[in-house]
C-alpha cells in the first residue's frame, strides 16, 4: 500500500541550515556591482540574493544573506565599515540608494561576523530602473526615459535633513545616461551615455563643461566610468572595450579588449591597480602602468544545465551552460578547462568511468566527446537525435552511451576505439527525455521524460521492462543504491518512491511548497538524498524517514541540477542564473 507523507512548513523551518562553503558566480549585469573594499584586500559583489566578500589574495569567501530577490545595487562607506545593498522590487524596479521598504534595503557591518545590522525604513531616494546615484555633499541623479534625459544635482542640507534638487542644463543635447562618476574633489562629474559619448558636468553651475569624443564614439554605449585620482578617466563600453582617456578629447590613450560588456570599474587604492566586471561574469585585474588584464574570476553567465563529478574523485567537477563545458577545481573554485561549441547549447554531460572522455549532449542533435584534460574533440556522433540531445549517461564498462532526445527516443550507442555504432532506438516516450540513470551492473537503465512517464529498460534485450506513470513532467530520477527502488520528482513537486519490479508507488513526499523539483542525487549508502528546484532551496533528506534534515539557502535562480560528491564531502548545486554553490555535506563520511 502506498504511504503518503507530507512535509509541512514547520519541518523545513526547523531543519538545520546547510553550511555554504563556496560560490562560483558573479552577476555582471548589476551596474557598478563590483566593488573593491577600502581595505584594498577584498572584493565585494552580488550574486543573486547574496553578497560575496572575497579576499583578493587568498580567495576566501564570506556571504551576506538577507535579500529576498536579486541584489541590484551595492555601496560601501568610505571607512569600509558598512555595506549598503538594494534589491529588485517585486514590481520590477531596482532600488537605488536606500529604499523605504524594509524588505528592499539592507545595511551590513561585515568586519565582524557578516550580518544584517539594519533594514532601512526611511525613504531617502527612489530612483527608477535605468538610474544611477552618487552621494557626497551633493547627490547626482540621472533619469533616462527614451529620448528625454534629466540630470539633477541634489544638495544635501544635513542639519535640516533635507535635500534640494536642481536640474542641469545641457542645451539641445539629450542623452540617456548609463553610468556616472564624480571627481575626487567634487569639481566635476562625468556621465556615460547610450550614444557612446561622455558628458562632463559642473555640479556648482549645473552646466555642461564639455562632451566627447566627437568621432569614434564608444560602441554600445559608455556602460561604466571611473575617475582616477591621478587624473583622467577609465571608460568601459558595452562591447567590452576598456579605455584610459582624458577630457576634453576623450580619445583613447590606452585600451584593451575584454570579454563581455563592461558594467563595473573599481579602483584599488589610488587606481594603480583596478578591477573590471563584465556582463559575461568575468572579473579582471588590470595594472594601470602596462594596462594588461589578468582574468581572476570566471563563471557561467547563463543557465547551468548539468553538473557531474568524475568517478571516485571529488577534486574536480564539470558543468555545462549554453555553448560552454567547464571543468573546475573543487577546493579553489578555479576554472581548469573551458570547451566551447559556438552557437550551440549543451543540455547534459557525463564522464566516462575511465576518466578519458567527457560525453556531452547538444541541441543540434549531436553527441560530442572531449578529452577532459585538453578539451580536444575526440569524436562526434552526428544525427544522434532529431530534436536535439537532451540527456546522456554512460555505462561503467565505458562501452556504451545512452542518450535521450527531444522527440522522446532513447538510443543505445556502442563506443569502440574507432567507431560509434547505434545498437538500438527505443521509442516509447512521447516527449523530451530529461534524465537517464544506469544500473551498476550495466544491464538496466531508467529514463525520465516530460511526457509523465519513467521507463526502466533492459539493456541486454534492449526492450522495456517497466513503465511508471504520473501526472507530472518528470525532471529527475535516481536508483536507490540497492537498486530495488527508484525515486523521482518533477513539476508536481512530489518526491515518489517506486518499486522497480512492478512499477508500483510506495511513498510520496511533498518535495517543495512552491515550484518544480529539477535535480536529485543520492549517496552511495542510500541513507540520504538531496533535491533542488524552483523554490531555490537545497534540501537534504533522510531516505527511510522521508524527512528534511538540512536546508541550504543561497540560490536566487531556479536550481537545475544537484550532485553529492564522491566520498560525501560536498554537495554542489547549479542554477538558472549561472551560479554554482558548494555546500558542506552535513553528515560524517
Amino acid at each position: 500500500m502506498m504511504e503518503t507523507q507530507t512535509s509541512p512548513k514547520d519541518e523545513v523551518a526547523e531543519a538545520v541550515e546547510l553550511e555554504l562553503e563556496a560560490v562560483i558566480g558573479f552577476n555582471g549585469h548589476v551596474p557598478t556591482g563590483l566593488k573593491c573594499h577600502p581595505d584594498q584586500e577584498h572584493l565585494v559583489y552580488p550574486l543573486g540574493c547574496t553578497i560575496l566578500i572575497q579576499a583578493i589574495n587568498t580567495q576566501e569567501q564570506n556571504f551576506l544573506h538577507g535579500h529576498g530577490n536579486n541584489v541590484s545595487c551595492v555601496a560601501i562607506s568610505k571607512s569600509g565599515l558598512y555595506i549598503a545593498s538594494g534589491q529588485v522590487t517585486f514590481m520590477g524596479f531596482k532600488c537605488g540608494g536606500l529604499e523605504h521598504s524594509p524588505e528592499r534595503g539592507h545595511l551590513w557591518q561585515p568586519r565582524s561576523r557578516p550580518q544584517c545590522r539594519e533594514r532601512h525604513h526611511s525613504h531617502l531616494l527612489q530612483v527608477p530602473r535605468r538610474d544611477v546615484c552618487h552621494c557626497r555633499k551633493v547627490c547626482v541623479c540621472c533619469q533616462g526615459f527614451q529620448n528625454i534625459g534629466t540630470i539633477r544635482v541634489w544638495e544635501l542640507d544635513l542639519p535640516n535633513r533635507k535635500i534640494w534638487p536642481t536640474e542641469c542644463q545641457t542645451g539641445q543635447m539629450k542623452r540617456i545616461v548609463m553610468s556616472i562618476s564624480m571627481a575626487d574633489d567634487d569639481s566635476f562629474f562625468y556621465l556615460g551615455t547610450t550614444t557612446g559619448d561622455i558628458l562632463k558636468m559642473n555640479p556648482r553651475t549645473k552646466l555642461l563643461a564639455d562632451t566627447g569624443p566627437a568621432k569614434d564614439k564608444f560602441s554600445l554605449g559608455v556602460s561604466a566610468i571611473s575617475c582616477l585620482k591621478m587624473g583622467g578617466l577609465l571608460v568601459g563600453s558595452g562591447d567590452g572595450l576598456l579605455v584610459f582617456c582624458k577630457s576634453p578629447s576623450y580619445k583613447p590613450i590606452k585600451k584593451i579588449q575584454l570579454q563581455g560588456g563592461i558594467t563595473s570599474i573599481t579602483l584599488r587604492g589610488e587606481g594603480h591597480q583596478f578591477f573590471v566586471g563584465t556582463e559575461e561574469s568575468h572579473i579582471y585585474r588590470v595594472n594601470f602602468t602596462n594596462f594588461k588584464e589578468t582574468l581572476i574570476t570566471s563563471c557561467h553567465f547563463e543557465s547551468v544545465e548539468d553538473i557531474v563529478f568524475p568517478f571516485g574523485t571529488a577534486e574536480l567537477f564539470a558543468t555545462c551552460a549554453k555553448k560552454d563545458i567547464r571543468v573546475w577545481h573543487t577546493l579553489t573554485n578555479r576554472e581548469l578547462l573551458r570547451i566551447t561549441v559556438p552557437n550551440m547549447t549543451c543540455h547534459g554531460i557525463d564522464f566516462m568511468r575511465d576518466g578519458k572522455s567527457i560525453i556531452s549532449a547538444w541541441d543540434d542533435g549531436r553527441i560530442r566527446a572531449f578529452a577532459p584534460e585538453t578539451g580536444r574533440l575526440m569524436y562526434v556522433i552526428n544525427n544522434a537525435h532529431r530534436i536535439g540531445v537532451t540527456a546522456v549517461a554512460t555505462t561503467s564498462d565505458c562501452k556504451r552511451v545512452i542518450s535521450g532526445g527531444g522527440e522522446g527516443e532513447v538510443r543505445v550507442w556502442h563506443i569502440g576505439h574507432q567507431i560509434q555504432k547505434l545498437e538500438e532506438a527505443l521509442k516509447e516516450h512521447k516527449s523530451s527525455v530529461s534524465c537517464i540513470r544506469v544500473k551498476k551492473s550495466n544491464e538496466e537503465c531508467v529514463t525520465a521524460s516530460t511526457d509523465g512517464t519513467c521507463i526502466i529498460w533492459d539493456l541486454v534485450r534492449l526492450r522495456r521492462n517497466q513503465m511508471i506513470l504520473a501526472n507530472t513532467l518528470f525532471q529527475c530520477v535516481c536508483y536507490h543504491p540497492e537498486e530495488f527502488q527508484i525515486i523521482t520528482s518533477g513539476t508536481d513537486r512530489k518526491i515518489a518512491y517506486w518499486e522497480v519490479f512492478d512499477g508500483s508507488v510506495i511513498r510520496e513526499l511533498d518535495g517543495s511548497l512552491s515550484g518544480a523539483v529539477n535535480g536529485m542525487d543520492i549517496t552511495v549508502e542510500g541513507v540520504h538524498f538531496v533535491t533542488g528546484g524552483n523554490d531555490h532551496l537545497v534540501k537534504v533528506w533522510d531516505y527511510n524517514e522521508g524527512e528534511v534534515t538540512h536546508v541550504g539557502v543561497g540560490h536566487s535562480g531556479n536550481i537545475t541540477r544537484i550532485r553529492i560528491s564522491p566520498g560525501n564531502q560536498y554537495i554542489v548545486s547549479v542554477s538558472a542564473d549561472g551560479a554554482i554553490l558548494r555546500w558542506k555535506y552535513p553528515f560524517p563520511s
